[in-house]
């Protein structure tokens, strides 16, 4: 294997936490305790794992975590109950909704009632909206480590040809922006798009998020091109249970300067930038907080 290729996400995503244990000892030193609510509807065992993983994250960087299980039949009004009360908690900085929510359940509805500044996974219309405008909003977690990933594997990243596969609203529409904001040139291609493979092999840099195994080969990818690939796939290898990319990994090696395995690029980045998001919640309404009350101060004298 090329190893020198592999964008190693398990260390970067250890440097970043790194740096965020180092603003949760500052704001300790300020008596501030970030603190991160979860919130679990059902019983869906990938999200319970998934849910597992961030709290220990949480805890490992020294975050309060609390986790808030919901049974499946919970309806959108119960839930918002919930939301509301954490909206409403000063405690609490960070709120994060596992997904996906039950069938019958309005996950956009739930997604909204989040406070835009306890919003750490950046899917508020608010920050959603921001992101658009360049302005310094929290922003969802996959394509933050994603660009991450991309600056310290590539550098200045201005002007450089980006393709984005997919255009989900989590990772696919996120990301281009950012894309963006970095000055890149940025192409996002879809389920309709035209000549999908020609356009993609224009591209310096390749970032995959459709949810197909191993739909991207060599033939998709530009001679040193650096790829991200964001997709998890769960298939059946020889009888064998296995993660795949929506890249096929074997045939892009040899093919790219730089690639993203699956397991172990993007995913630990996604835990990394909630803890990340969440400190930075902290800051954030601690100085909102602060500046209010300097206000106050002010109009009384």
């Amino acid at each position: 294997m090329n190893a020198h290729k592999l964008i190693d996400g398990k260390a970067a995503a250890a440097r970043v936490l790194l740096q965020v244990r180092e603003d949760v000892a500052r704001l300790y030193g300020q008596a501030i305790q970030p603190a991160l609510a979860v919130i679990l509807v059902g019983n869906d065992p990938a999200s319970q794992v998934y849910v597992r993983n961030k709290i220990l994250r949480a805890e490992e960087v020294g975050i309060r975590s609390m986790e808030h299980r919901l049974p499946s039949d919970t309806s959108t009004e119960q839930l918002l109950i919930l939301i509301g009360q954490l909206n409403a908690d000063p405690a609490i900085h960070g709120i994060l909704l596992q997904l996906p929510l039950p069938a019958q359940m309005d996950e956009l509805r739930a997604l909204e009632a989040i406070a835009p500044d306890k919003d750490v996974d950046g899917f508020h219309s608010q920050n959603v909206g921001g992101l658009s405008q360049g302005r310094a909003v929290l922003t969802p977690c996959t394509p933050s480590g994603c660009l991450y990933l991309l600056e310290h594997t590539c550098g200045d990243l201005r002007g450089k040809h980006a393709v984005v596969i997919g255009r989900s609203n989590i990772v696919g529409k996120p990301m281009a922006a950012l894309l963006l904001k970095a000055d890149c040139s940025v192409t996002v291609l879809h389920s309709r798009s035209h000549d999908a493979q020609a356009l993609c092999r224009q591209a310096d840099i390749v970032i995959a998020a459709v949810g197909r195994a191993r739909l991207i080969d060599a033939s998709w990818l530009k001679p040193g091109a650096v790829v991200i690939d964001v997709g998890i796939n769960r298939i059946d290898d020889d009888g064998r249970s296995r993660l795949v990319g929506d890249v096929d990994f074997d045939s892009a090696l040899p093919h790219v300067a730089a690639i993203t395995p699956v397991p172990g690029g993007v995913g630990p980045m996604t835990i990394a930038f909630l803890m990340k998001n969440t400190v930075a919640a902290a800051q954030a309404q601690h100085h909102a907080l602060r500046s209010q009350s300097e206000a106050v101060c002010h109009s009384i004298y």
